[in-house]
């Protein structure tokens, strides 16, 4: 089954689910739901998150828009 589908089962299923079964999906997934929401306040996180910025705006690595990547995406699909 595509991951989108997955996610929208368990969004819709999460909706709906009693009280009880909702805590238990929480109680397997709160260290990384956690993991993920302090990521914000890891100070190396975010150095790394300003060098890769400072590399960019200097020019020392090329990045590419989005539509230059979509475009390469396809070309490779051929």
């Amino acid at each position: 089954m595509p991951q989108l589908k997955i996610r929208e089962k368990l969004y819709d299923y999460i909706r709906y689910a009693d009280e009880k079964k909702v805590k238990a999906i929480y109680t397997m997934v709160e260290d990384e739901i956690e993991a993920k929401t302090n990521l914000w306040e890891d100070p190396s996180f975010l150095e790394e998150l300003d060098r890769r910025v400072d590399d960019f705006e200097s020019g020392r690595v090329k990045a590419s828009s989005w539509d230059e990547v979509k475009a390469k995406a396809l070309a490779l699909r051929k």
